[in-house]
């Protein structure tokens, strides 16, 4: 039957889906009876883990003597790499450089040497304490700085976008300016820090429950380790207390080792680090520094950009690869550069890993560009807003849409966003107050900015962009879903499970979400790159989309009715002049034998990307915003208030608008902190010093801004058949809080009567934003 009968995804607007509904757990959350990992019943003769780890930062292991972690009693056993029966590696990329337990090496402090398997927790981290393992100390930094004098390695080989000839235009243009851009990294303090709990089974069987963004990366691990074949390995996950990017990889370890303990030992064993060994021993986002030179006009035009973006990787590639390409794909922001030459240089740094976090270098790279914008227009005089509308990526025709990469920006929307919320803010009025209460302030100065958001919606590797659902009707009319992706808070069950409610035009309550599990669809990606409603949903469309097919053959065979005139209406299905409630209908088909169950699938189109040649099409499309933030600094402490944020995000046709203002809300605050209060820092030994809530602030719920008004643009629609013309809503907003940053530094400027670029670098602490306002009264 031609899909055309069932409606494609693209035109469906009534049922659930869009529909204001509650996350599915949300009443789970608030009373505390949603069942993390840590919650689930223990098996019996379970036995806990703990890590051993390395207290050098680079350093060869001369020596180690565990005999005292061994005799602890409790302790049932210590195991080190070379107990590992399959390959000592958990790397993510193939590369194998990243070990599982380091044997004659360490590359950071806290990296895992051991681990111990004891009756308690307690026993087996107080066990693991008293290694005694000598060192032959090596040459370290922890820095971008350190790599760089040092001529560190790449972790990974290097990208180039270039399109022009940035060089030459460079010295055409009427006028020149370079600068440097420090970005710091972030720490993702999920709720739930990791956790893995391995079952063993019959035979090479494991059964794994893992904290984890990617079961079928962790199916494939523990496989790796094991040396056993993928389809001995089980992985479910029902939920995460959070995981921003920073458990789509770093789970590997935890459950990698639960797993080798729990074949050994042939009982259940679990390993959950405390916050302090959490935050110590995993990767984080990307640190940056940004060296640029920029050429443009009088009028603040940009002619040409050449830009290197180095990032502080840690010891091994990971994930650094696709984050810094992402930097540099998201380097143009929302501008259109004639002439473009950007380069990314991610250094191997003696700290942990840096992995994926939301955004995924996206946006370090777009903080960037709105610094070139900002420097433009101080060099020039002008307010950033109009510098920013200046360099916009032009409409299709107008030879102002073609990226970096070479991709066509044929879906922009960005000028009607930043017009809209321009309006809707007041911009131009309080911008001109708050230039007049500087005037007249001695100690206390405003700031206020209105920056845009354009972020790509695809993996950048071609082959992650697929997905499955396994959908079951039963003879009741009830339906069970199962997906690839994984729920860690932010409503990916819920949306899909209205797809699935609207597709059969029954009520949500109708359809049960199941933990996700590698047993029921293989091969899945990572919940990441905002991709988890947009594949997932459209696999489960699609399963739903084969067994309405089968319905319809059936009833229109049954009663001798055209297909056309076998209608789902809301519960209940109409046959001609008949009509059925869905459960009756269910249930006669079961009689003839019709097949209830289906396999969806489901491939982005469209898109493909060259590394090499630094060309392609790596987006499907493209999602839009806007936020305008006020702010107010104490000029003689650097002490800074958020006073009000205007957002108007762009999701598509929203599948859900409470969940979607939701996810706009806590990106915001989360990338605020980011650029506000969040600073990463290692000594001088290469020791993590940040790394407890003690000495790591996240922002708190008094640290929003004093008025926060988020609207979605309803008005919006993806170009591109997506599910109900949705579009992604997990990452684009976090790059709303760049509006946070340039207002502190209008602020600043303020100190110079706006002569002269503050230069603020993120994360801009009170001391920070201090040192600023000193360097702008010495200007």
């Amino acid at each position: 039957m031609d899909k055309s009968t069932f409606g494609d995804p693209k035109f469906i607007i009534n049922g659930a889906m869009h529909d204001a509904q509650r996350h599915d757990s949300a009443h789970k959350h608030v009373t505390g009876s949603a069942d993390y990992i840590d919650d689930l019943p223990e098996p019996v003769d379970l036995l806990h883990g703990a890590l051993g780890l390395s207290d050098r930062a680079h350093a060869e292991i001369v020596s180690m003597d565990l005999s005292e972690v061994e005799a602890t009693r409790g302790v049932i056993w210590v195991f080190t790499g070379k107990d590992v029966p399959g390959v000592n590696d958990v790397s993510s990329n193939g590369s194998h450089d990243e070990p599982l337990l380091a044997e004659q090496k360490v590359e950071f402090h806290n990296q895992p040497i051991f681990a111990v398997i004891a009756e308690t927790r307690e026993i087996a981290r107080r066990a693991a304490r008293k290694a005694k393992i000598e060192y032959r100390e090596l040459p370290h930094w922890s820095d971008i700085d350190g790599a760089l004098a040092n001529g560190s390695p790449l972790v990974i080989t290097p990208m180039t976008l270039q399109r022009g000839d940035a060089k030459t235009e460079m010295e055409n243009a009427a006028r020149r300016l370079k600068g440097q851009m420090r970005i710091g990294g972030q720490e993702h303090f999920y709720l739930e820090s990791h956790v893995a709990m391995a079952i063993p089974g019959e035979d090479d069987e494991v059964t794994v429950w893992s904290s984890t963004q990617h079961p079928s990366e962790i199916q494939h691990i523990v496989g790796h380790v094991l040396d056993i074949p993928s389809n001995a390995v089980t992985v479910n996950v029902r939920r995460m207390g959070g995981g921003f990017g920073g458990k789509e990889t770093q789970g590997n370890q935890f459950a990698a080792l639960a797993a080798i303990a729990a074949k050994k030992l042939k009982r259940a064993i679990k390993f959950r680090p405390d916050r302090d060994e959490d935050m110590a021993a995993t990767g984080k986002r990307h640190d940056f520094l940004v060296d640029y030179e920029l050429g443009f006009d009088d009028d603040g035009r940009i002619h040409a950009v050449d830009a290197t973006y180095a990032a502080r990787c840690g010891f091994s590639s990971d994930l650094s690869g696709p984050v810094t390409d992402r930097a540099l794909f998201h380097a143009d922001s929302s501008y259109f550069y004639p002439h473009v030459h950007l380069a990314s240089k991610p250094l191997k740094t003696h700290t942990v890993s840096n992995t994926a976090f939301r955004g995924f270098g996206g946006p370090q790279g777009m903080l960037g560009a709105e610094r070139f914008i900002e420097e433009i227009a101080y060099a020039v005089g002008k307010d950033p807003l109009e510098i920013r509308k200046l360099n916009f990526y032009g409409q299709p025709g107008s030879g102002r849409t073609l990226t970096p990469y070479h991709q066509e920006v044929e879906d922009n929307i960005i000028g009607r966003i930043v017009d809209e919320l321009e309006e809707s803010a007041d911009y131009q009025a309080r911008r001109n107050a708050i230039i007049e209460f500087n005037r007249n302030s001695r100690f206390i100065r405003k700031g206020i900015a209105l920056t845009p958001v354009k972020f790509g919606i695809s993996f950048t590797l071609t082959a992650f962009n697929q997905a499955g659902a396994l959908v079951h009707v039963y003879q009741d009319g009830s339906i069970h879903l199962n997906h690839g992706g994984t729920e860690m808070g932010q409503g990916l069950y819920t949306k899909v499970a209205q797809v699935l409610a609207d597709s059969f035009q029954v009520d949500i309550e109708r359809v049960k979400i199941t933990a996700t599990t590698t047993g029921k669809v293989p091969n899945t990606s990572a919940t990441a790159a905002s991709s988890g409603s947009d594949l997932n949903g459209m696999a489960a469309y699609d399963a739903a989309r084969q067994i309405k097919e089968r319905l319809v053959a059936f009833a229109a065979e049954k009663w001798a009715v055209p297909p056309k005139d076998v209608v789902f209406l809301p519960n209940r299905v109409r046959v001609g002049d008949k009509e059925f409630a869905f459960p009756d209908l269910i249930k006669q088909a079961y009689f003839a034998r019709v097949q209830l169950s289906a396999a969806g699938f489901y491939k982005t189109p469209k898109i493909h990307w060259d590394r090499a040649a630094g060309r392609g099409t790596p987006f499907y499309y493209y999602s839009y915003g806007a936020a305008c933030s006020e702010v107010s600094i104490d000029t003689l402490t650097g002490e800074y208030m958020i006073e009000r944020t205007d957002i108007l995000h762009d999701v598509g046709r929203s599948l859900n608008p409470a969940i979607d203002i939701g996810q706009v809300e806590g990106a915001f605050v989360q990338g605020m902190g980011w650029l506000t209060t969040e600073e990463l820092w290692w000594d001088e030994k290469g020791r993590l010093r940040t790394h407890a809530p003690s000495t790591y602030k996240i922002p708190l719920a008094s640290d929003r801004p004093k008025s926060f008004n988020v609207r979605l643009a309803e008005w919006s629609e993806n170009t591109e058949a997506t599910i109900g013309r949705s579009k992604a809503v997990g990452e684009p907003p976090f790059m709303l809080a760049i509006s946070v940053l340039e207002a502190l530094s209008m602020a600043v400027a303020s100190v110079a009567n706006y002569k002269v670029c503050p230069r603020l670098d993120a994360p801009a602490t009170p001391e920070r934003v201090l040192m600023a306002v000193e360097r702008m009264k010495q200007a």
